[in-house]
């Protein structure tokens, strides 16, 4: 992840400081379509990159910027767009041809209240839109889920890296919440760019013979273009996990939670430490790949699970396939922009920990 702070950190929203990141990551062009909650990073996007000699296009529809997006990203330069789930939707197709012809890009979503127009309210029902893929055909993304606005600047950057070593779109994601939020950013030294990529197309002699294609019309090279890709996907599922533990050491009842919701339990679990209860709780940083086995090593010292989610339980298959069912896996969640207290996240623990370990 981002290096080390060098500078004083300055008080910011999460939307901007995931424009800061990219900046810093080397990402040059932007093109995007703006969207509430997201749309700070439309704004921020506008004034940083040409700042730098970067490009920024506010293009007429999110399905055309994530053409532009695959356009630069075949150049070989680091290019990003952002929006909020429906404006997601609309660039699935795009995404999954970028996935195919193998471009790098980084692509963030800033979470709202749905199904549907829904509100501008924080949610994280959009886990399945882009964990499971929304788009057509055999590939995956890698996804991560910031929690803070350094979050949202360090992990930013990292997509970029992990973009450029596998080839990849890569997916920032968080809630509404964290993206609106402002707190104190420290911003670290610029990554060095990359060099120039052998398969870029660069309208010049040397590339002249590249092609960039997502097009494989016989079925053999299909099938083994995408054997590659799950090579790939093998490859970063092994290597790229991010998560982390909270007080689990002796926890009886593990809670899993990311976003906005793993800080509200944070409270949540002091709360019921000093009740005498013993909570701890995994945040999955990498929604893909999954921290599967984080949590199978702590299902077999803890009684339960319970996630915490702002949607229908979206992320609860997850846990559930981690763990093999070995424990119970509860589930508390909200929805329509609400996000819970710890008061409340406390009163599900004590009311799963007096039923027990029973499934």
């Amino acid at each position: 992840m981002a290096t080390e702070a060098k500078r004083p950190p300055l008080l910011i929203k999460g939307n901007e400081a995931i424009v800061k990141g990219a900046v810093l990551a080397g990402c040059r062009t932007y093109f995007g379509y703006p969207i509430t909650p997201a749309s700070e990073i439309a704004e921020a996007a506008a004034k940083d990159f040409p700042a730098i000699g970067g490009t920024f296009i506010q293009a007429e529809s999110e399905t055309a910027s994530i053409n532009m997006v695959y356009g630069a990203a075949s150049t070989g330069i680091r290019t990003m767009t952002a929006s909020s789930g429906p404006g997601i939707s609309l660039m699935q197709e795009g995404i999954s041809y970028l996935a195919c012809a193998e471009l790098p890009c980084v692509v963030v979503s800033i979470m709202r209240g749905g199904p549907g127009l829904g509100n501008i309210g924080p949610e994280q029902g959009d886990y399945n839109q882009v964990v499971r893929i929304g788009g057509h055909g055999c590939y995956k993304n890698p996804v991560f889920a910031p929690s803070s606005g350094q979050e949202m600047c360090d992990l930013t950057m990292h997509a970029f890296e992990i973009a450029d070593k596998y080839r990849t779109p890569v997916f920032v994601i968080t809630d509404g919440f964290t993206g609106q939020m402002m707190e104190p950013v420290s911003f670290p030294d610029p990554i060095p760019l990359p060099p120039e990529k052998d398969w870029a197309v660069r309208a010049d002699k040397e590339t002249r013979e590249n092609l960039i294609s997502s097009i494989y019309i016989e079925h053999d090279e299909l099938e083994e273009m995408n054997l590659k890709l799950q090579r790939k996907y093998a490859e970063i599922e092994k290597n790229e996990v991010l998560a982390e533990e909270f007080m689990v050491d002796d926890a009886e009842i593990v809670v899993v939670a990311y976003g906005i919701v793993s800080r509200v339990l944070r409270s949540t679990i002091r709360l019921a430490r000093a009740e005498g209860i013993k909570v701890g709780m995994v945040r999955p940083i990498s929604l893909w790949p999954f921290p599967k086995k984080q949590l199978e090593a702590l299902a077999a010292k803890a009684q339960q699970m319970i996630v915490f989610e702002l949607s229908n339980g979206q992320m609860v298959d997850d846990v559930r396939l981690s763990i093999h069912d070995n424990i119970p896996v509860r589930f508390y969640g909200r929805m329509g922009g609400n996000v819970p207290t710890p008061e409340e996240c406390l009163d599900v623990i004590k009311r799963y920990a007096a039923e027990g370990g029973a499934k």
